[in-house]
C-alpha cells in the first residue's frame, strides 16, 4: 500500500515536473550550451568557439560596466525598498482609524503592472512637462528642468527611484504580517521594564524578526537584480550603458543585435549569480522553517 501510494505521488507531480523541465531547464541548459558558439544576424549558421566569448566577456570595459550597474541597481533598491517597507510596516501595524484604507492604498505601485508603472515615471521625468521639473521650478530650485533619464549622472538615480516606488509595498507587506507574529507579552514586559519605542524596536521586535528580514532581503535581491521592465521602458539601458544591467543587456544583444552567442554568455554569468541568491534563500527559509518547529 505505501508504495502503491509512492507511484501516486510520482504520478502526481509528473506533469509539474515536466512543465517545468521544459519552461525552464531545457532553456536553462540550451542557453549554457549556446554560450559556447557564435553566431550573429550576418552569420546564423553557429560556429563552436569554446571558452572564447567567455575570454571576450571578461576582458571587455561592457561587462565590468554592467556588473557595477547591477551592484549598485541591486544595492540601492533592496536597501531603500526594505527600509521604507519597514517604516511604513511599523506606521501600519498602530491602531489608526484610517490603517485599512491606508493599507489598500499603499498596494497600488506594487499590483501596478511593471510596464505601466514605468509609463508612469517616464512622463514624470519628462522634461518639459513632468511633474518633477514642473514641482522644481515652481520651488525655485531650478530655471530649466533637466532631462533626467538622458543624462549619465541621474539616469541611474532617476531609474533606482521609480523601482523604489514600485517594490516597497512588497516588504511592507511581508513585515507587516511578521509585525503581528511578535509575541506581545514581551513588547509588554519591556514597557513594564522601562524600555522605550526605539529599545522595544532593537531588543524586541527586530530579534522576533530577524529571520523573516533575512528572507524577504535576500528574496528581493533576487527579484530586483532580475527586474527588467522599469529599466527597459525608462531608458533601454542608456544613456550609453549608464543604466544597463545583466538583463537588458542580455535582451538588447540577443533581440536587439541577433549576438545569441554573447547574449548567452552574459545569460550564463546571470544564471550562476541568480542560482548562488537562491541558494541562500533555501537555506535561510529552511533555518527558519526549523526554528518555527521547534519553538
Amino acid at each position: 500500500m505505501l508504495n502503491r501510494h509512492r507511484w501516486l505521488t510520482w504520478l502526481f507531480l509528473l506533469p509539474a515536473v515536466l512543465l517545468v523541465a521544459v519552461l525552464m531547464y531545457y532553456p536553462m541548459v540550451g542557453t549554457a550550451i549556446e554560450s559556447f558558439y557564435s553566431a550573429s544576424f550576418i552569420n546564423p549558421n553557429p560556429t563552436f568557439v569554446g571558452l572564447e566569448l567567455y575570454e571576450k566577456l571578461f576582458a571587455s570595459g561592457d561587462f565590468r560596466t554592467i556588473v557595477w550597474n547591477s551592484c549598485i541597481w541591486t544595492i540601492f533598491v533592496v536597501l531603500f525598498q526594505n527600509l521604507i517597507g519597514f517604516g511604513t510596516a511599523l506606521l501600519l501595524n498602530q491602531q489608526l482609524p484610517t490603517s485599512g484604507v491606508v493599507r489598500s492604498l499603499i498596494l497600488l505601485p506594487w499590483v501596478l503592472p511593471g510596464v505601466v508603472a514605468a509609463i508612469l515615471w517616464r512622463f514624470m521625468y519628462d522634461p518639459q512637462l513632468g511633474l518633477i521639473n514642473s514641482f522644481l521650478i515652481r520651488l525655485g530650485v531650478v530655471d530649466i528642468g533637466p532631462a533626467w533619464l538622458a543624462e549619465q549622472d541621474t539616469a541611474m538615480a532617476a531609474v533606482i527611484i521609480a523601482a523604489i516606488w514600485k517594490g516597497f509595498p512588497f516588504s511592507t507587506v511581508i513585515f507587516l504580517a511578521a509585525l503581528q507574529n511578535v509575541d506581545r507579552e514581551q513588547i509588554e514586559a519591556a514597557i513594564i521594564d522601562g524600555a522605550n519605542a526605539w529599545r522595544r524596536l532593537i531588543h524586541v521586535i527586530i530579534p522576533s524578526m530577524r529571520e523573516i528580514i533575512g528572507i524577504n532581503l535576500v528574496l528581493t535581491t533576487i527579484l530586483t537584480f532580475n527586474y527588467f521592465d522599469m529599466i527597459w521602458v525608462l531608458t533601454r539601458g542608456g544613456p550609453q550603458n549608464a543604466t544597463h544591467i545583466f538583463p537588458t543587456k542580455i535582451y538588447e544583444l540577443g533581440f536587439g543585435q541577433f549576438r545569441f552567442g554573447d547574449a548567452a554568455t552574459y545569460g550564463v554569468v546571470s544564471i550562476i549569480v541568480l542560482a548562488m541568491l537562491i541558494a541562500l534563500y533555501i537555506v535561510l527559509q529552511s533555518a527558519e522553517r526549523r526554528r518555527a518547529m521547534s519553538a
